[in-house]
């Protein structure tokens, strides 16, 4: 996981970027869209850093964020093709005309005739078509229209004749996050093409263009086949890759990029509990293994060089304490760790666990420690 040498200069808990695994992940999606011959436009919500982002971008066609804030923190810096993945709220765009009148091609997108109304009305009043995609529900997972529902052709239509301007089409197969195995998360990445697939043909017939097909999830977008039809994937934890992800199947534990480090301050061997000063506003409440075939609690522990405690995860977290025991059911015994150890614990949920830092301590590919900023709000 690099050199770790000045790790133990850092107070604890500090957030932790092996900047060689990041790289590593990064590369390993570029190549399999240029194998698909499909751009990428990849998601920032989990890294919220510019630094991070100038990696993360170095190859794709635009980004995609989650809050407005993301946008205007990235326009700023410079990226001028972004897609704010979440539903579009009316109160929302006169910030989406503001960063579009300041460079940057902002999309939204939608799913109601509610919303394309207000886009329309906005874009009218001010003289400026705000492009949008609907979204498409391809998995019944969260947002979005089936593909074939005739509602598909009324919101196109009051963009277009209310002058806003269609963009395309958007889905995001989130039920692939609760399968494991290369089996089914292929068969998630047909449904998602599938889908969008479907609500083209049905704009193409009622006389609707969709020159953006987008679509994306971390486990999708590193199973899919075939992507014929698609113009753009999204994928935004594959940067960091976390226990979730390992679970799902997408990746191993080798591939996690992100790390919290903390130190032991006590034990209470009776109870098999050893200490940390890493609790849920470090490592965050994120669950997200409990329901898959390994719970992993809290964390997987790691010695300072990265290297996993075989049978050791973080067990139960309050706000400013962890509790490292031993995975239930392995019979292993409790290690004779002493107070002032340093640890890393590996993330359930990336995206969760880096919103509570204010930035990554980097371990650089060549062998140093940097910081790189994160940011947050909406």
């Amino acid at each position: 996981m690099g050199d770790v040498a000045d790790l133990g200069s850092l107070a604890t808990p500090s957030l932790i970027l092996d900047e060689t695994i990041m790289l590593r992940n990064i590369e390993r999606l570029e190549r399999r869209l240029a194998a698909l011959k499909v751009s990428a436009r990849p998601h920032l919500k989990t890294v919220k850093s510019v630094d991070a982002a100038r990696h993360v971008l170095r190859n794709a066609r635009g980004a995609t964020v989650s809050t407005l804030r993301e946008a205007e923190v990235f326009a700023e810096a410079g990226v001028t093709d972004i897609l704010y993945c979440v539903g579009i709220a009316p109160q929302k765009l006169p910030r989406v005309l503001a960063l579009r009148a300041a460079g940057c091609d902002l999309v939204v997108i939608l799913d109601s005739l509610a919303q394309a109304h207000a886009v329309a009305e906005v874009s009218r009043k001010a003289g400026e078509a705000i492009p949008a995609l609907i979204e498409i529900d391809c998995d019944g997972h969260r947002s979005g229209v089936r593909p074939d529902d005739p509602v598909v052709v009324e919101i196109a239509r009051i963009l277009v004749d209310g002058g806003a301007e269609l963009r395309g089409v958007v889905d995001h197969a989130g039920e692939s996050y609760g399968t494991h195995g290369e089996a089914s998360l292929v068969a998630f990445a047909e449904q998602e093409r599938d889908a969008v697939v479907a609500a083209v043909a049905q704009l193409a017939e009622a006389g609707f263009a969709c020159p953006v097909v987008s679509v994306g999830a971390t486990p999708t977008a590193h199973f899919a086949r075939d992507l014929s039809g698609v113009t753009e994937v999204r994928a935004g934890v594959y940067v960091f890759f976390d226990l979730v992800q390992a679970g799902v199947g997408v990746c191993g534990l080798k591939d996690i990029a992100l790390s919290v480090l903390t130190t032991v301050i006590g034990h209470q061997t009776e109870r098999g509990w050893i200490m940390i000063d890493a609790g849920w506003m470090a490592l965050s409440r994120d669950r997200g293994t409990a329901s898959q075939k390994i719970d992993q609690g809290y964390g997987v522990v790691c010695d300072i060089d990265g290297q996993v405690l075989d049978s050791l995860i973080v067990t139960a977290t309050s706000q400013e304490h962890g509790v490292i025991g031993v995975r239930p059911g392995s019979g292993a015994p409790l290690p004779d760790i002493s107070v002032g150890t340093m640890l890393r614990i590996l993330p359930n949920h990336a995206c969760a666990t880096a919103a509570q830092f204010d930035g990554y301590q980097v371990v650089t590919a060549a062998g140093g420690l940097d910081y790189w900023p994160r940011f947050r709000g909406w």
